[in-house]
């Protein structure tokens, strides 16, 4: 059960990546969104599903690679890129500056991220990642809605 906790937990062994482990699980997330993104039902589907099983293994990966929140966990940055994604069909750039932008607010954990990391178990885990896919998606969305000409 462990080390099904840890391929899940690390998306298939991304987390170990030993440079930007986080970028390197954003990337596995981007390329289930380039196979999902012409459906909404599918994107939805694969989100949630995602989010269910990473709420049921964060906390025990954090048990078992004895830290909280742990670089090789990195299903949370699965998650909040495809919520950062979720019911757009983007074009080439604003896939590009999305992922930008969902590293950059992970990273900085801007408010109420940084709260939300500093929740017990699995909800600090995957709370702060939603939450910056949460804004991204809120940006994407008003980049295309409002300057489309732009984008």
């Amino acid at each position: 059960m462990k080390n099904l906790i840890k391929i899940i937990a690390s998306f298939f062994y991304l987390g170990y990546v030993p440079f930007a482990p986080g970028t390197a699980g954003s990337l596995g997330a981007l390329v289930i969104y380039l196979f999902c993104r012409k459906s909404l039902f599918l994107h939805t589907v694969v989100l949630l599903g995602v989010c269910v099983v990473g709420f049921l293994v964060c906390g025990p990966a954090e048990k078992i690679f004895g830290r909280k929140d742990s670089p090789r966990i990195v299903i949370d940055e699965v998650a909040g890129l495809l919520l950062a994604y979720w019911g757009l069909e983007l074009d080439l750039l604003l896939i590009v500056l999305g992922f930008i932008l969902f590293r950059v607010l992970d990273a900085a954990k801007v408010y109420p991220v940084n709260k939300l990391e500093k929740l017990k178990g699995a909800w600090g885990v995957m709370g702060d990642d939603l939450c910056a896919g949460l804004y991204t998606n809120i940006a994407l969305q008003i980049a295309t809605r409002f300057f489309p000409i732009w984008f």
